[in-house]
């Protein structure tokens, strides 16, 4: 049975992504000099996770200039591109690439974008798994003393999960390892309130 693997933010053919700090200021956000570099590194790393029949939803940003998207007929798996403020170009220019172009998806009780939506927009959906965020994440006003101790002020709002390359080994992630980390972060699978299926689609 194929396996299912999420991945945001390639932001493959964009020079300027290796020249990008985290929060710091000094330490790079993508360990190379060029976008060749990283193309090929995470094309090596995509393939080597991902087989042929895999299906693999992409939440957004994949390339960042037109002449980048011959990269994608590289890479393996069945899949779906889910429109990130990147994704500029028409849709034929992704059809080759991808069998479906989608704004958002709703999988497990969770639903997939690239940019997190709003904490009112959840509704009955247990986590929002997005992108957008590169090596950040979605943060809470700590509720306990415990959490103020651990984390300070703000730690990670276990309803958010991001799945962006700085935060993947700069591959796609396998979705089961998804849920993992989502648990482990305290996370709830599955739709709320007792709406809707569980199903993988």
């Amino acid at each position: 049975m194929p396996s299912v693997f999420l991945v945001s933010d390639t932001h493959f053919g964009h020079a300027g992504v290796c020249r990008f700090t985290r929060a710091d200021g000094v330490t790079k956000l993508r360990p190379w000099t060029d976008s060749e570099e990283m193309d090929e590194f995470m094309v090596e790393a995509w393939n080597n996770r991902v087989k042929p029949n895999d299906k693999v939803y992409h939440l957004g940003d994949v390339v960042i200039n037109r002449k980048a998207l011959p990269i994608l007929d590289r890479l393996n798996g069945d899949k779906v591109l889910i429109r990130g403020n990147h994704d500029i170009f028409k849709d034929e220019d992704y059809n080759k690439y991808f069998r479906s172009l989608r704004g958002y998806h709703v999988m497990n009780g969770m639903i997939l974008s690239h940019i997190p939506i709003h904490s009112e927009s959840l509704g009955r959906f247990g986590v929002n798994i997005h992108g957008h965020l590169h090596a950040n994440r979605v943060m809470r006003p700590a509720r306990t003393l415990e959490e103020f101790v651990a984390h300070g002020c703000e730690t990670i709002d276990e309803r958010y999960h991001c799945v962006c390359v700085e935060q993947t080994d700069f591959a796609p992630v396998l979705f089961e390892d998804v849920l993992d980390r989502i648990r482990a972060e305290g996370g709830v699978i599955g739709f709320q309130n007792g709406n809707g299926t569980t199903q993988v689609s």
